[in-house]
């Protein structure tokens, strides 16, 4: 494998990838069975994996209780970390520093005026490098829609021209003052699954972005982007994958034919056993892809 054996920290996985040639996955979950799919697929290929709860799937889930889960199979040997992703204020932030659960935390700040954004991650950094300098934290810089869903086009200000993605003497001003140590610019790649094929990746901008930073890229709303575009962008620097959108997708119609052929079954693990295979099917071709397989 290509990356070193044991237990490792989520920051000595970003010193391996990144480097054109492999890119950690990042998959979204909301309940136990997609759970399971994403770690029975990092199981199943032997990589390591990070699992993302936005505010709205923590909140769902509980802090405390998927950090539970996290920790039950690390203790097993499968290098498996979990992120805080998307908290949209310095609050949220705390709050996932504080629980002590998270290898990493995202604030995402996208939306904001430059100056607003810079300013909150400036405050989030002080908080962790003060009360927990082991947690990686993560900022954005560049609009790029909010919401796992299918949209019929690109969000009202979202960055999909390369006129308008994030460029790379902004991205190294914003990393430079707040010291982040993962950033997520946008490079024509949007939340949700767009009906009729999603924007362009720029490698280019990526392989810009990365030279001008220094620092482990991070793609969000990577969902449904072609195979091709998302080989390029690793291959320009990009050194971790955010899935979501299309392991929502996988549950809803496993679930659905399931419900169809089975109309009369009342044990929720008999309906729910094809979900976590359709998941697990799913982050598996994603893993493949990031990890050149």
């Amino acid at each position: 494998m290509w990356y070193t054996m044991g237990m490792l920290t989520l920051q000595e996985v970003f010193r391996d990838v990144g480097g054109g040639k492999v890119a950690l996955g990042h998959f979204n979950i909301a309940n136990i069975e997609m759970f399971w799919g994403v770690v029975r697929a990092a199981r199943s290929l032997d990589v390591p994996v990070v699992i993302g709860v936005s505010e709205d799937e923590r909140d769902f889930i509980g802090i405390a209780q998927i950090g539970a889960l996290v920790a039950s199979i690390r203790a097993e040997g499968t290098p498996v970390f979990l992120n805080a992703d998307h908290s949209y204020s310095f609050e949220r932030v705390k709050e996932a520093i504080d629980s002590n659960v998270f290898d990493s935390v995202i604030f995402d700040g996208a939306a904001l005026p430059y100056d607003e954004n810079l300013a909150i991650t400036k405050q989030c950094i002080a908080y962790a490098r003060e009360h927990a300098p082991d947690i990686l934290i993560e900022a954005e810089l560049g609009f790029i829609g909010k919401g796992s869903t299918i949209i019929d086009a690109p969000p009202a200000g979202a960055v999909v021209t390369e006129e308008q993605m994030t460029k790379p003497e902004e991205a190294a001003a914003f990393v430079g003052e707040t010291g982040v140590d993962l950033f997520a610019p946008a490079v024509g790649n949007v939340h949700g699954m767009v009906k009729g094929g999603e924007p362009r990746l720029s490698s280019e901008r990526v392989r810009s972005i990365k030279e001008a930073v220094g620092i482990p890229l991070v793609l969000h709303g990577a969902s449904g982007n072609t195979d091709e575009d998302i080989r390029a962008v690793i291959e320009a620097g990009i050194a971790q994958v955010h899935i979501s959108t299309e392991l929502r997708v996988a549950y809803r119609d496993a679930l659905k034919q399931t419900l169809i052929g089975h109309p009369d079954e009342l044990a929720p693990y008999r309906l729910l056993k094809p979900v976590v295979q359709s998941v697990q099917e799913t982050v598996e071709n994603k893993l493949r892809l990031f990890n050149n397989l």
